[in-house]
């Protein structure tokens, strides 16, 4: 299996110039914990692109806090995008990530038809660990599945992997082989590039992700495992992986990008107070995503 960079890696946006590039974030907004637009938002602003929210949903806190509320925005979604239109705004690429209801994913397939043009990033927020999180009905997973099916680029986790194939989660202690056969299966599912994230072996001290895509050969990025589990870390995985796509750079250098970064913000995170309820600390590392811009 590739282990380094081949010619055939994609570069999948080309930045031009001093061209602005827009992206429709389609998540939720959460007023505490560092989590979802509250990520997506600093993150690909730094990387020179103007980000503009479709909240999925309004919440007080992430729901790792108990007493979370959260306000379900489906029936605003439609006129809110609608209003787009009459003031000609454009879009280089749809971004979604945690979804509120099944209907939603029309919303974001409204997007696409809106947009046809746009990357199509599909951060299938909804299950961890073997477990799916509280507001996911399976109506709402099986949605989310059928959205991976379209992505441009899909960066799921074991667990939403299994979700979307339909197979049991068997943990995260997976072969290379099996690895690959999940990203394979996912291609051919339709989505045209995998990032599937979090595969750790018993007695490591790395976490791999496994890339491929329709265009480029499978190959493997591995970073350093700091031992702490932190609300927001595959938001901000994915947000610094589509900064990357979005600066120019290829998916090789992307993914590079975005492992070593999360690493890194995970290292700062635990010099903050209470730092595992209030999620993955990133603010002083965004010089880096700025850096991108350098040629």
């Amino acid at each position: 299996m590739p282990v380094v960079k081949t010619p055939s890696t994609p570069r999948l946006y080309e930045r031009q110039g001093d061209y602005i590039p827009r992206i429709a974030a389609v998540h939720d907004l959460c007023g505490y914990g560092k989590c979802s637009l509250g990520v997506a938002i600093p993150v690909l602003s730094a990387a020179g692109c103007d980000v503009c929210p479709v909240p999925t949903g309004l919440f007080s806190s992430h729901t790792a806090f108990p007493g979370w509320y959260m306000h379900d925005t489906t029936s605003i979604m439609a006129d809110y995008t609608n209003a787009w239109k009459g003031i000609c705004v454009d879009i280089d690429a749809v971004y979604s990530g945690f979804l509120g209801a099944p209907e939603q994913v029309e919303r974001i397939r409204d997007l696409y038809d809106t947009y046809p043009q746009a990357l199509r990033v599909v951060d299938p927020v909804m299950a961890d660990h073997g477990k799916v999180y509280p507001t996911y009905t399976p109506e709402l997973c099986d949605a989310m599945a059928s959205l991976a099916a379209g992505a441009d680029i899909l960066t799921p986790n074991l667990t939403e992997a299994a979700i979307i194939l339909g197979t049991e989660w068997t943990g995260t202690d997976i072969s290379d082989d099996e690895a690959k056969r999940l990203v394979e299966a996912l291609l051919n599912k339709g989505a045209k590039n995998v990032v599937l994230k979090g595969v750790q072996r018993k007695g490591e001290n790395v976490i791999r992700n496994f890339v491929g895509g329709e265009n480029c050969e499978l190959f493997e990025v591995r970073n350093e495992f700091v031992p702490y589990m932190l609300h927001g870390t595959g938001d901000l995985y994915c947000s610094v992986l589509l900064a990357g796509v979005m600066a120019g750079r290829d998916l090789f250098e992307a993914a590079t990008f975005a492992g070593e970064l999360t690493r890194d913000a995970i290292v700062v995170s635990t010099k903050q107070p209470h730092f595992q309820e209030r999620g993955v600390s990133f603010e002083l590392l965004l010089g880096k995503v700025a850096a991108l811009l350098q040629a």
